[in-house]
């Protein structure tokens, strides 16, 4: 008696498999064993993509942060060390909408970073 490599749970996947690569150019939208290498490279991708996406944003936010810091005349480096002192835990993200929506506090956080700041030693 002959092996059975088809039945109704096989056939349903893929279904699956191919419905999910429809939409695609040539053979990997039609062809089983296409299909199947194309969904598990554009999983990848995906995956890979969610993490790219996490650093973008935080270059972003460190950019628009080092910005409006120079305005007040501060490095970033500075202020971010200066609000660490300070015990304020405002993350990267936040300090962006700060500094973007309310200038008024951000000028507050700066004056308090300035205050801070470590005096130089003399030599």
């Amino acid at each position: 008696m002959g092996r059975a490599t088809y039945g109704a749970a096989r056939h349903r996947k893929k279904v699956r498999i191919l419905r999910e690569a429809r939409g695609r150019r040539g053979a990997p939208g039609k062809r089983w064993r296409l299909a199947k290498e194309a969904l598990v490279r554009s999983r990848v991708f995906a995956y890979v993509g969610r993490r790219l996406r996490k650093r973008d944003f935080r270059a972003l936010w460190i950019t628009r942060i080092t910005a409006a810091c120079r305005q007040r005349g501060i490095n970033y480096s500075r202020f971010i060390f200066a609000l660490n002192e300070m015990n304020i835990e405002l993350n990267r993200k936040m300090l962006s909408e700060i500094a973007i929506h309310s200038p008024s506090d951000f000028d507050t956080l700066v004056e308090m970073a300035k205050q801070h700041q470590p005096q130089a030693a003399a030599a």
